[in-house]
């Protein structure tokens, strides 16, 4: 998001510059100014706080080791840092993704699991996926994003919080449960529950912790909900001997920094790992752009989509190169860097930079973190992630596309969380052409003290012309809607009494194919045959000159094309002397 302050002096830098073009991140950090280091440290050293459960979290939600959101968390702060355009965006491992990862992962890795495997799997995830979006972001692709519409995103995002909560309820629950799919995971996290599996003070500790992070997000959202949790899960083991009472603990980390790796795999594992870096590319960008785009709203500020593309590249390659995995844009960590004075991504750095230390100095520090209260974490991210209230607005606002929400849900929930995002990209694509295919179309009548012409739905008492009806096609005409505004006009033709004129009101029509082209001339020579005449109002100039390519004047009587509707009309009344009534033309559906 190539962040200025509207009206704000900006620090020097080389407009336009090989730097500031290529990493202005990078850019920004040659222009620091002093000023904003003590609230850029207060931020990362807050940040911290909370990207390291959460990272932690995030990692065993995707299926590795718990280390390897630490390791991901690290690398991305610093690839974003350098080339991301925004002073602010933080980017992590994120709960959206996690599933995601896991599904093309976990299918790769050898029975009873590889730890090692899977960590080469998720960074060559992770090396695809900053891959196509650094190119995606040079070729100003940004649009991509827009193939999930707002409606289907809301029933992804409600599919995928549906389905995380239900993968993390075992281990809030004490035990570990096998399952195939949504409903396997259920019946197995039933059984298990059944069968006396659950470890009382696993489900205490966790569900405590679920509950008091839900209520200080809700009650006092500026107070640091995550780490406060963190802290007392941690004390209560101490105090309570938790591990000796089943509760599973994260234990000692490694220690030290990984090294840069080039992950090794099969080459037949390729083909999935790039299906999934397509879809995770996409889920990502969606997530930064909207995020960005919230974000600068706020301070009048502008994003710069494909910069943004190459940044989330740019971090996600960073990761890929050092044992981590895929990340995305965090609005609630951003609300936080945002809440503690952050100035630059320097906010971000302090937060690698701590965590590295944590790694190397103090592996130790969270040995006794409960693995139930990184359940706590991930489903509270989870229940964030669904905008309950936003599908009942659709519900009561637009069913069509509350449908299409529901489909997406179910398609997440009953196929998957990859062919889900397919079935909601699907849905969204078909949602254009639906809309395209059959657009809105009325006749038009005159509405006594409002001037101009007006759609008779809203005014069923408007005036008609007798003689002459007045059609708006509100859209292109081309090949996939050609038959429905044939047989809309030719339904007008027959209505009664019938009609002498049929002007169509063109404003709308924004383009006319050579298959459309071919059935208004076969149309207006039918009309003609039966003494109704096709007429055209308002055509804008790139169409009309379409139209004259076509050599449709040479059926359509060129003196049948007005500038405006009043002139059309004026037209039609010289020549017939007809008179204003009501009714005297058909509704179309």
């Amino acid at each position: 998001m190539n962040l200025h302050q509207a009206g704000a002096a900006e620090p020097p830098m080389r407009r336009g510059g090989f730097v500031h073009s290529f990493a202005p991140g990078l850019a920004t950090l040659f222009s620091y100014r002093a000023r904003w280091l003590p609230k850029d440290l207060v931020a990362g050293l807050v940040l911290t706080a909370l990207l390291v459960p959460q990272g932690m979290a995030y990692a065993e939600l995707a299926g590795l080791p718990a280390i390897t959101g630490l390791y991901t968390s690290i690398l991305c702060l610093v690839g974003y840092a350098l080339f991301g355009p925004s002073r602010i965006l933080v980017l992590g491992p994120d709960s959206s993704l996690g599933p995601m990862i896991a599904a093309t992962i976990l299918p790769l890795v050898v029975a009873n699991g590889d730890p090692q495997r899977a960590i080469a799997l998720a960074s060559v995830l992770a090396l695809m996926t900053g891959t196509i979006t650094v190119l995606a972001g040079v070729g100003r692709l940004g649009f991509v994003a827009d193939l999930i519409s707002k409606p289907t995103m809301i029933g992804y995002m409600n599919g995928l919080a549906l389905t995380i909560l239900v993968g993390q309820l075992p281990k809030l629950f004490g035990f570990s449960a096998e399952g195939e799919g949504f409903v396997g995971e259920v019946v197995g996290f039933v059984h298990g529950v059944a069968i006396g599996e659950t470890v009382p003070a696993a489900l205490a500790i966790g569900a405590g912790g679920l509950i008091l992070i839900v209520t200080f997000q809700r009650v006092l959202p500026k107070v640091p909900a995550v780490l406060v949790v963190v802290v007392l899960s941690i004390v209560a083991v101490g105090l309570f001997d938790l591990g000796e009472r089943g509760v599973a603990l994260v234990g000692v980390l490694p220690q030290g920094f990984p090294p840069l790796t080039i992950p090794d795999v099969e080459l037949s594992d390729l083909a999935l790992l790039l299906a999934g870096a397509l879809g995770i590319a996409l889920v990502s960008l969606a997530d930064t752009i909207s995020t960005a785009s919230a974000f600068a709203a706020r301070t009048g500020q502008v994003v710069d989509g494909s910069k943004e593309m190459i940044g989330i590249g740019a971090a996600n390659i960073a990761a890929g190169l050092f044992q981590g995995f895929p990340v995305s844009t965090s609005g609630s960590r951003t609300a936080v860097a945002e809440q503690s004075g952050a100035k630059s991504q320097v906010t971000g750095l302090v937060g690698a930079i701590a965590i590295t230390l944590i790694l190397l100095l103090a592996p130790g520090l969270l040995r006794n973190l409960p693995q139930p209260t990184l359940a706590a974490v991930v489903i509270a991210a989870s229940i964030s992630l669904a905008d309950i209230p936003g599908t009942l607005r659709l519900y009561r606002v637009r069913r069509t596309e509350f449908s299409l929400s529901v489909a997406a849900f179910v398609g997440v929930v009953v196929l998957g969380v990859l062919p889900g995002i397919l079935v909601a990209v699907a849905l969204s694509i078909g949602n254009v052409f639906r809309r395209a295919w059959w657009p809105y179309q009325t006749v038009l009548g005159r509405v006594p003290g409002i001037s101009g012409f007006h759609d008779v739905r809203s005014y069923p008492n408007a005036e008609r012309l007798r003689g002459c009806v007045i059609f708006r096609f509100d859209g292109p005409v081309f090949f996939a809607n050609a038959r429905t505004f044939r047989e809309q006009i030719q339904e007008l033709a027959r209505s009664e009494p019938s009609p002498k004129w049929i002007v169509v009101a063109a404003e709308p029509i924004t383009d006319v194919d050579t298959t459309a082209a071919d059935m208004l001339h076969d149309l207006d020579l039918d009309l003609n045959a039966n003494g109704v005449s096709l007429v055209f109002a308002e055509m804008k100039d790139p169409v009309r000159h379409k139209i004259d390519r076509y050599g449709l004047t040479r059926t359509i009587d060129p003196s049948h094309f007005f500038p405006t509707l009043e002139v059309a009309v004026a037209a039609f009344l010289k020549e017939t002397g007809a008179e204003w009534g009501q009714g005297a033309a058909k509704e179309t559906d």
